[in-house]
């Protein structure tokens, strides 16, 4: 049986989320994915929207995957040394190296093969986009009648 791991934020899924899981799915025979902790996004990116147990659980809930966990915080390469993956499947816009990674894990003891998962193109595919389209249609639908 092949592991393949997937990690992200999952703030707020769209389409962008669903084709990274069901392409990481397509890798192996079972998927496990990891939801970044709150302590983590706010670290890298931003407090997130949605707190981790309710991302969790919506990950948790999508047709590809498996089993969805939550992430650690500090060292990364604890959950991969926990979930043990043959696969490593990373989104096309997440900051890693693949040949580091695998080189990384090695030097842990762990053979582990990195896939990029490829781009995907839609009106709405990605979190940043969708809350760019929120704050347009209010600023149109609730200040657009008011002068």
């Amino acid at each position: 049986m092949t592991r393949v791991m997937a990690s992200g934020v999952f703030d707020i899924l769209h389409n962008g989320h669903v084709h990274y899981l069901r392409e990481a799915k397509k890798l192996g025979d079972e998927l496990v994915v990891v939801v970044a902790t709150d302590a983590t996004v706010k670290r890298r990116k931003h407090t997130p929207i949605i707190p981790e147990k309710m991302r969790m659980e919506l990950v948790n809930s999508l047709k590809p995957v498996d089993r969805a966990v939550l992430g650690k915080t500090g060292d990364k390469y604890k959950v991969v040394e926990e979930i043990r993956p043959d696969i490593i499947a990373i989104g096309y816009d997440q900051p890693f190296n693949e040949k580091v990674l695998e080189e990384d894990l090695r030097k842990r003891g762990l053979e582990v093969k990195v896939v990029r998962i490829s781009g995907f193109s839609d009106d709405l595919d990605g979190t940043r986009k969708i809350i760019r389209r929120i704050i347009e249609w209010h600023s149109s639908n609730c200040h657009g009648g008011d002068s």
